[in-house]
């Protein structure tokens, strides 16, 4: 092996998340982040439930961080040949076609988020025996629902032509995110490789659960022909290599979905262990070992990782909370009351009086443990005295109850409870919602005081992989960590735990029609989207309005 420099062997990572794309690298021995770019990706909102991105936009983005990158490593007089691999996480069942002749996509992205699929959901289950969501969840481990990418590539064929006629002359091909990202750069029209990971895989509807391959049944279930899937390799190995750039000639051999990436960079390698990621969404992940748990309680079975083509299989139950982050950006841009989430850890510490406010963000319908699309955003419990603080506090609160309703699934689920809660992703650099979470779930929450777990996870991998070897990730050392115990009463956390369920209930059901819903005076119902505005029209709102805008 050539001689390195002083940081050894150095492995990327591109961290492709809902909002940003980012490329960062690791020194492989020390696990240490040297440089790092990030660049913003914008949603593309065409109507209210919609969630779009533009996949030329998204590869572009990824091509400007490690080109910035690279030039970060010659400023800090870093060798650039010293990279040895790179490994991809991504958002997770965002849907991208794209006609493999041309290289052009045929649609943007659709979101995991998105809502559109709503009528395409209710079109399936209308099939099903008592309507049954968790009527394949033997086969693929998920229930019936808008977030995954099966329903949103059924919409795409059902709905916009240019797919189905690509499909028809064998030319169009279907991806998440990381199958976007590696055929474009290891080739694209020329050559490109169309695979994807297991963990991705796990997270379309279309492949077994246990044979971790396209499964015949959920393909002719949803009318969706396999000759447009990739083929499924496995987390860690060498798929293929930049053909051109900075990086050209470098192995890409780590490929995860964000939050089971999370999972590696958290090292929860042992069954019983769990992480849970405060980004866009929350997302909690219960290494379940080699047993495939097919839960009864709301969560969802998934691979965990498979580190080589002939390591074992990994699974997880995983808790998936649709609004977290997102619920700060409608807070900031929305109704302007924060700057952004660090900010808000001070307005809630100066409140001088307790407040009662529920907040309950189903913007996107509810998902683990409820699955309910039907749901919608509440806000119960304002007063004349309500400040913007309890507002922000609700906020802060409805991520921790949403954790703690997964943490309680999971007990039932596998009947041991976590002794303590690894967290990652940008909501934990806030103190306040860290000692919440450690409040509400009754755990000391661990927090790792290198908070790049997601891209750690997959430079990790690809570290990993045969033919790089240059990462033993099962003798990495844990990272330093700071710890925030309970703090409150048993009684206190259940008082305000009923209190939360009491909010739940309240954003059911709920339909268009005010004359169909008992409204309460004292319920502000919001956007289903955040990025749109409800016109608020009852006087005691109105109210509330005129004193946070003082």
């Amino acid at each position: 092996m050539a001689a390195r420099g002083k940081f050894g062997p150095l492995i990327g990572a591109i961290d492709e998340g809902t909002s940003s794309a980012r490329f960062l690298v690791f020194a492989a021995e020390t696990a240490e982040v040297l440089t790092y770019h990030q660049v913003d990706i914008a949603q593309i909102c065409p109507r209210e439930g919609w969630v779009e991105q533009d996949p030329m936009e998204i590869l572009a983005a990824v091509n400007e961080c490690i080109e910035k990158s690279i030039e970060n490593l010659k400023q800090l007089d870093i060798d650039p040949a010293d990279m040895v691999a790179v490994g991809i996480t991504n958002q997770r069942e965002s849907t991208v076609v794209w006609n493999r002749k041309t290289g052009e996509p045929l649609h943007n992205v659709i979101v995991w988020l998105d809502t559109r699929t709503a009528e395409t959901v209710d079109d399936v289950l209308a099939d099903i025996k008592n309507k049954d969501q968790n009527y394949l969840k033997s086969l693929c481990g998920l229930p019936v629902s808008t977030y995954f990418s099966a329903l949103k590539l059924r919409w795409l064929i059902d709905h916009v032509p240019e797919v189905k006629e690509k499909i028809d002359e064998k030319v169009c091909l279907f991806g998440t995110i990381d199958t976007w990202l590696i055929w474009n750069l290891t080739g694209g029209r020329n050559g490109g490789l169309h695979v994807t990971d297991v963990t991705n895989a796990s997270r379309t509807m279309l492949m077994n659960i246990k044979t971790l391959q396209w499964d015949k049944t959920l393909c002719e279930f949803f009318d969706i022909p396999m000759k447009v899937l990739p083929e499924i390799r496995s987390s860690s190995e060498i798929y293929g290599y930049f053909v051109q750039g900075p990086l050209q000639g470098i192995p890409i051999s780590g490929c995860l979905g964000d939050q089971q990436s999370a999972l590696v960079g958290q090292m929860c390698f042992k069954q019983g262990q769990a992480k849970n990621t405060y980004g866009t969404g929350c997302f909690l992940l219960y290494n379940t070992g080699t047993a495939i748990v097919q839960s009864s309680h709301g969560l969802l079975t998934t691979v965990g990782y498979r580190l080589g083509k002939d390591a074992p299989t990994i699974y997880a139950l995983e808790g998936s909370v649709a609004i977290a982050g997102v619920a700060f950006k409608w807070l900031r841009d929305n109704l302007g009351l924060i700057k952004n989430v660090k900010d808000s850890e001070s307005m809630v510490k100066e409140m001088t009086a307790e407040s009662d406010v529920c907040f309950v963000p189903a913007f996107s319908g509810l998902y683990a443990p409820y699955w309910r699309k039907d749901a919608r955003s509440v806000i119960c419990g304002l007063t004349e005295e309500t400040s913007k603080g309890a507002i922000v506090k609700a906020a802060m609160e409805a991520v921790c109850f949403q954790t703690r309703d997964i943490l309680e699934a999971m007990n039932k689920d596998c009947g041991i409870p976590l002794t303590r809660l690894l967290v990652d992703g940008g909501m934990t650099s806030n103190n306040y919602i860290m000692q919440l979470q450690a409040d509400l779930c009754g755990i000391p929450v661990v927090r790792p005081l290198m908070m790049e777990a997601t891209a750690l996870g997959a430079a990790m991998a690809a570290g990993f992989a045969e033919g790089i070897n240059v990462w033993d990730i099962y003798n990495t050392h844990e990272v330093p960590s700071d710890m925030f115990y309970p703090s409150i009463t048993e009684d206190e956390r259940d008082i305000r735990y009923h209190r939360w369920k009491m909010a739940i209930k309240r954003s059911l059901n709920w339909q268009p029609e005010p004359d169909k819903e008992d409204v309460d005076v004292h319920t502000l119902i919001l956007a289903t989207m955040p990025a749109s505005l409800f016109l608020v029209a009852t006087f005691g709102i109105l109210l509330l309005a005129k004193k946070l805008s003082a």
